[in-house]
């Protein structure tokens, strides 16, 4: 088995899960308070029951970023590991369990082809017809490109401040690389569906005409999160069908269209408090990550919480008892996550005018 770029030995393919924790264990007890374990909400249940904190990934990133801890195992995929490592101090350690475990629509953003596509809206639009917003689920290179072009990082709680936040600066926003979180919130700030573009960054000009730029507002990556894009208008019919009184509750990832059916979309943390605040006797459907609704109905069996249709992430998946065992029994260079550091002062920036986009919107 292949982890963090080497061979998981033998000893540890073999382990029990049992006998994996209880190793995990031990060896959480002799850091002590030097080491944090931090896990996103679709991670494993066996890996959430370890953490000392899960949220979304920004969350996880800031709270690593105040503990007294020097050794941080982040239970995600890279590019949380990358934030991470951005937002801590420099004597601080970041590492990811499994260096395999990327986020496909991360990557649907090449820094390269960004650097063409706002080379490319220069120059047709003119300089500083634009800003940046990126989602944060995306590598650490474009969060320095949108530190330097005057942009911000956004997460799905605060994608709608950080585009309205934006839109006071410049005419226009390139919104990347999730086109439906784009979408969607900016149908909510009543955007209209004419001025909202796809970008496609395998076609010149992105398959756009210049006057289709000059009259857009949102110009929208062509990126999706495979996870919820896997959610349909008949996945959402037929729980209404079968279930008259459910409330279904989606992720802004998923496409326009589940969107407008569902009775509530949010972020990650708004789904929780979702079910959280619920009367007992509820019954909702969540259009998200199967490991976090599963989690959620065993965490809640007053009410009846289900998955609008069964989503896994794969690479959430790739993290386990057994590599996370094998990475904290040596934490060494195999699954360090370091972000080049000429890349941090302007990832740092962006991030930072996220946060206090959020604070001011308080």
């Amino acid at each position: 088995m292949i982890v963090g770029g080497s061979t998981l030995p033998d000893e540890y393919v073999g382990l029990s899960d049992e006998l994996a924790e209880e190793r995990i264990r031990a060896k959480r007890a002799e850091y002590g308070s030097r080491l944090v374990l931090l896990a996103h909400h679709y991670q494993r249940k066996e890996i959430v029951r370890l953490s000392d904190f899960r949220g979304d990934s920004y969350a996880l990133s800031k709270r690593a970023s105040q503990q007294g801890s020097d050794l941080i195992v982040f239970c995600g995929v890279h590019f949380m590991a990358e934030s991470a490592d951005v937002l801590t101090r420099d004597d601080q350690r970041v590492y990811l369990p499994n260096m395999a475990a990327r986020c496909p629509m991360a990557d649907m953003a090449d820094p390269a082809d960004v650097e063409v596509a706002w080379a490319s809206l220069l120059d047709v639009l003119g300089p500083g017809p634009a800003l940046p917003v990126l989602y944060i689920n995306s590598v650490a290179e474009l969060k320095a490109f949108c530190g330097r072009e005057g942009g911000t990082v956004c997460t799905s709680s605060n994608a709608k401040a950080a585009i309205e936040w934006a839109l006071k600066r410049a005419k226009r926003v390139l919104f990347l690389p999730d086109q439906h979180l784009g979408r969607n919130t900016g149908k909510r700030l009543g955007v209209p569906r004419e001025r909202m573009v796809v970008w496609d960054p395998e076609l010149p000009l992105g398959g756009l005409e210049p006057a289709e730029l000059e009259k857009a507002v949102l110009i929208l990556w062509k990126g999706y999160c495979h996870v919820h894009t896997w959610f349909s208008v008949e996945h959402v019919r037929a729980v209404r069908a079968s279930f008259p009184k459910a409330k279904v509750v989606v992720h802004p990832e998923c496409t326009e269209e589940v969107v407008d059916l569902a009775d509530a979309s949010g972020s990650t943390e708004f789904i929780v408090n979702y079910v959280h605040s619920a009367p007992s006797g509820s019954v909702i459907a969540i259009g998200t990550e199967v490991n976090l609704v599963s989690r959620l109905a065993l965490e809640y069996p007053d009410k009846r919480v289900f998955e609008l249709s069964r989503s896994l992430c794969p690479n959430m998946f790739r993290i386990n008892l057994k590599n996370l065992l094998w990475t904290l029994e040596r934490l060494d260079e195999s699954t360090l996550v370091r972000v080049a550091p000429e890349l941090k002062p302007g990832a740092r920036l962006a991030l930072d005018r996220m946060l206090t986009i959020s604070e001011v919107r308080k």
